[in-house]
């Protein structure tokens, strides 16, 4: 692989994950990147590392560049082992007494995830780093999504290192927004909606406390995806959007079914939200990743979620959903539940509850059809799509 340069004396030196398709239950279909970058100035630093099973990529990219054993001190922004596994072998071939500089919660991190040994510095927010003609000041920005994250940002450049903010689980040939176009802006929602979601108030603060300190920014280089350096200003103001979790007028249907009866009743809903003009679509729990049910869900004004009832009990799918979903905080959605069933059908009542909980405003209470919904039950299904369309129109 062959070192991306990014500016005068300024590298991407991370690996593309071709393979991984997992990530934590985010379904990663093109695989994913761990970017590391390499700043070569009288004092040679690098920013981040690795999956540990990369560590190979990146320390022959680097040699490249430079000799590896000249690199002078590492940057953690953030330890999560995919930005941090690689940490220890880069450590042994630069030398393990080099100065690594990272944040108050990161330095405790990085103490529990590795032996002792490690030259860890803490730095403050707003600390400087001077590499010699280029300076690094070092930005605290808890929660984006761990509490030790940091962004680094080069002065001289303009350049941020963004750590987890600002990324994607992409991977291609290509390595810039420019390259790739208005494509990767759903890959940028999807990597938001999955793992940004419920620190959205935080980060908006985050946001606000950087914008305010009018950093002139070139070139925003994340941990994962795609640098951008066309326009940063691109996916600064489509965070500032997302943070405000205000959802589009319309309805996601996302059910399962067994014999087709909580499927036909989900397509008479959706009907009945396309006759009431509320842009709606079914999306089988089955068929559809949860990550990617959840990317549809976070502009969704409704959630409208239908289960058959299975041992007593919420379908396997849909219980996944939900829990997935709850752990993401949601704000400002309208709830609504339904299923058919065979005896008890506690499943309906099971999701309402579910919803509730998670503080959706319920706009109807549970609908339930036993067996195979007749036309008469149909038309009842429509009728409830129509009500809750009226409402998410009212809301």
């Amino acid at each position: 692989m062959i070192p991306k340069k990014l500016a005068e004396g300024v590298y991407e030196v991370g690996a593309i994950d071709w393979n991984v398709r997992d990530f934590h239950g985010y379904s990663t279909d093109l695989g994913s990147t761990y970017n590391a970058y390499l700043i070569v100035d009288e004092k040679i630093a690098l920013i981040d590392t690795v999956k540990k099973e990369f560590t190979g990529q990146l320390l022959e990219k680097v040699s490249q560049i430079v000799d590896p054993a000249k690199i002078d001190v590492v940057i953690s922004n953030h330890t999560e082992m995919d930005h941090s596994g690689g940490l220890p072998a880069v450590m042994e071939v630069i030398g393990k007494d080099k100065p690594i500089y990272c944040s108050k919660m990161g330095l405790k991190n990085l103490r529990r995830h590795f032996p002792a040994g490690l030259n860890l510095q803490e730095v403050a927010d707003g600390q400087e780093l001077s590499l010699g003609k280029r300076t690094l000041q070092f930005l605290e920005t808890r929660m984006i999504h761990w509490p030790d994250s940091m962004f680094s940002y080069l002065k001289e450049e303009q350049i941020l290192f963004s750590s987890d903010g600002f990324g994607q689980h992409y991977a291609g040939p290509e390595r810039f927004d420019d390259e790739v176009g208005e494509a990767i802006m759903w890959h940028a929602k999807k990597y938001f909606a999955n793992i940004l979601w419920p620190f959205a108030p935080l980060i908006q603060k985050l946001l606000d406390k950087v914008m305010g300190m009018n950093l002139p920014i070139k070139m925003i280089c994340p941990d994962h995806g795609i640098i951008w350096r066309q326009d940063p200003s691109k996916i600064i103001n489509a965070y500032v959007e997302w943070c405000k979790q205000q959802p589009e007028d319309s309805a996601l249907v996302i059910y399962d079914t067994m014999w087709h009866s909580t499927e036909a009743m989900a397509e008479q809903i959706v009907a009945g939200l396309w006759e009431v003009g509320v842009k709606a679509q079914p999306m089988h729990a089955r068929s559809v990743h949860r990550s990617d049910i959840i990317t549809a869900a976070f502009d969704a004004k409704a959630l409208i979620v239908g289960s058959p009832t299975l041992n007593n009990g919420i379908f396997p799918t849909l219980a996944d959903v939900l829990t997935y979903l709850k752990g993401l905080k949601p704000k400002n959605k309208l709830g609504a539940a339904f299923g058919s069933y065979g005896w008890s059908g506690e499943a309906p009542k099971m999701v309402h509850q579910m919803l509730a909980d998670m503080s959706l405003e319920m706009v109807e209470e549970p609908l339930r059809v036993e067996f195979v919904p007749e036309r008469e039950t149909l038309e009842s299904c429509r009728d409830f799509g129509r009500r809750v369309g009226q409402a998410i129109k009212k809301d």
